[in-house]
């Protein structure tokens, strides 16, 4: 690669590097057609392509014309501006994305609920994320010893004292239940429900134990422990709340047809409008 391979640009006083190749990739967007020399608000300083523009966001659009992608930290906060740079460089389906995502959610809530009642522990979790619930409930497995004798789990075999596994409840989309501990079915006979959480391969029967491994679970994935109180004094029910901010990746090719779809779209909905007003 030779030096004139290679361009400049000083954005606000801070410089990026890049290549001509780079530029060529998104030959529909302002930023490839700044050769020419004319667009005034690209102005060549001692070799430099100067643009009086905010840098901070540069970076993201530079990466998106290297890559077609874009990976955000999790503390940023202003789509609009990444908006705003990203039409003033002509970059429409970056654009697109961003105004359409501007107002989802990027911090995740779970509330765990845990309570005890004789030897039975009961856990109750809600995420405001389901895929995220989705990801964890194929994580907890339950296993069930003599589970023909109360009736719950006809279908499997009677009088079994090897522990099966059976899923966790899933009462709707934002929330799952399960729970762990003994029955004493006769004199001298138990059923027990074990809990296992992965990676972790122990099947934990105490429910102190499996809400320490599930609190240190959600830990190790990136949930943060904000807040803990107690819901219900005559049940001893805990609550404890967490919450993880999320990185948000854009994978978005430059000019896809898909793209290039969404944009004819979103014009044709403006100029419906236009019409009717």
């Amino acid at each position: 690669m030779s030096a004139q391979d290679l361009i400049t640009f000083n954005i606000g006083g801070k410089k990026f590097t890049t290549t001509l190749s780079t530029l060529r990739r998104h030959q529909d967007s302002r930023i490839a057609r700044i050769l020419d020399g004319k667009d005034t608000d690209f102005k060549v300083i001692s070799g430099q392509v100067f643009v009086d523009r905010d840098w901070t966001f540069f970076k993201y659009i530079l990466d998106y014309m290297r890559t077609g992608q874009i990976t955000l930290p999790a503390e940023f906060s202003d789509y609009n501006g990444l908006a705003q740079e990203a039409q003033f460089y002509g970059l429409h389906p970056l654009a697109l994305w961003v105004e359409r995502n501007i107002h989802r959610s990027r911090v995740e809530v779970l509330e765990l609920r845990f309570s005890v009642q004789d030897t039975h522990g009961f856990f109750q979790i809600f995420c405001s994320n389901n895929k995220t619930l989705e990801a964890l409930a194929t994580r907890i497995s339950i296993f069930v010893e003599h589970p023909n004798l109360n009736g719950n789990f006809p279908h499997l075999p009677q009088n079994s004292s090897t522990p099966h596994p059976v899923p966790v409840q899933r009462p709707s989309h934002h929330d799952m239940v399960f729970q762990c501990g003994t029955d004493q079915l006769a004199t001298d006979d138990f059923s027990a429900r074990f809990v296992t959480i992965e990676p972790d391969d122990r099947k934990l029967l105490n429910s102190t134990n499996v809400l320490g491994l599930l609190v240190d679970t959600l830990l190790k994935d990136g949930f943060r422990l904000i807040d803990t109180r107690t819901v219900s004094q005559e049940e001893k029910i805990e609550c404890y709340m967490f919450e993880r901010s999320r990185n948000t990746q854009i994978v978005v090719l430059s000019e896809t047809p898909r793209a290039e779809h969404l944009r004819r779209e979103d014009t044709q909905s403006q100029l419906g409008e236009g019409k009717k007003k």
